[in-house]
């Protein structure tokens, strides 16, 4: 399959909010290093730049960060606002408040409520940025939001934050933010081997809410990268089309709902072609009969 040529405009687009996006995205964690949230080894400053260029360049207008991506020597919020400022004005960047940690990436406890405005204005300084596009809310456990969603919706009504989202959250915190401000997205796990996140996916259609998988690429291996070899069901697939197995992954989650937002990670240039080139596979019947059974088999 071509990889070159193919612009991320060819996995459609979506209205997040009061702006277009393409479907295909890039999540920026993995620009900081081979784990950013483990000890490894840091990325090359020149070839994190060069994916953050590419990726304006082949139509990639949705980019995932979060102050808290960092490594030794990488920040990614750093490396998008020195590789792209001045943004271009259909770019959007989203971020996640919620977790903390400290200087020496040691997980410190997750923000509360009267903290969230600090995470916001960090986010804003290392991004070079007046206001912030999408804020999501990464819940840690909790069984409400309101006090942390509430504070959130405080510093978007007063002009620092423009939409708001939440990660990691389930159906029930869906409807209370909702109660309290405008969602335009969720971030949740999903993919091929996490099928369990489906309920979620479907309540986000029914409401019209952009639904945003994460580690769908890298499964059970999370930020590590995926860990287990490949299905083989993925394999005969990806071999029918002339395609890798991640951009077979990547258009079947593409191909859930045209509400669903793919933000695969990647530090790498090459993976960069091959993930945008996956919005442009299009998957027989045939072949997600062939897939879905994968999670249906899934524990």
């Amino acid at each position: 399959m071509t990889t070159d040529t193919v612009s991320a405009a060819a996995a459609g687009t979506w209205l997040l909010g009061d702006r277009e996006i393409n479907r295909l995205g890039l999540g920026a964690m993995r620009l900081t290093g081979s784990a950013a949230f483990h000890e490894g080894v840091p990325s090359d400053r020149a070839r994190a730049t060069a994916v953050l260029r590419r990726a304006v360049e082949v139509g990639v207008n949705h980019i995932d960060t979060a102050a808290f991506y960092f490594s030794r020597l990488r920040s990614a919020n750093e490396l998008i606002n020195s590789t792209l400022a001045p943004y271009p004005e259909d770019l959007v960047i989203a971020t996640k408040v919620g977790p903390a940690r400290d200087a020496s990436g040691e997980w410190a406890a997750p923000a509360r409520p009267d903290q969230l405005r600090g995470q916001v204005e960090e986010n804003l300084r290392q991004l070079g940025r007046d206001h912030l596009d999408v804020v999501n809310l990464r819940l840690m456990g909790q069984d409400s939001l309101c006090e942390h969603f509430g504070a959130l919706a405080e510093l978007r009504a007063a002009g620092l934050i423009r939409h708001l989202g939440i990660s990691h959250a389930r159906p029930e915190h869906l409807a209370e933010a909702l109660t309290i401000a405008p969602v335009v997205c969720v971030q949740n796990r999903f993919g091929l081997d996490a099928p369990h996140g489906t309920r979620m996916l479907q309540e986000c259609a029914a409401r019209g809410i952009a639904f945003v998988p994460f580690f769908s690429l890298a499964g059970e291996g999370r930020e590590a990268g995926a860990v287990r070899a490949e299905h083989d069901e993925v394999r005969a697939v990806a071999r029918a089309h002339g395609a890798s197995p991640a951009q077979v992954r990547l258009a079947w989650t593409l191909k859930q709902g045209t509400h669903v937002l793919a933000i695969p990670g990647t530090g790498n240039p090459d993976h960069l072609a091959d993930n945008v080139a996956a919005g442009a596979l299009r998957l027989t019947e045939e072949d997600c009969r062939l897939l879905d059974a994968i999670g249906r088999a899934a524990p």
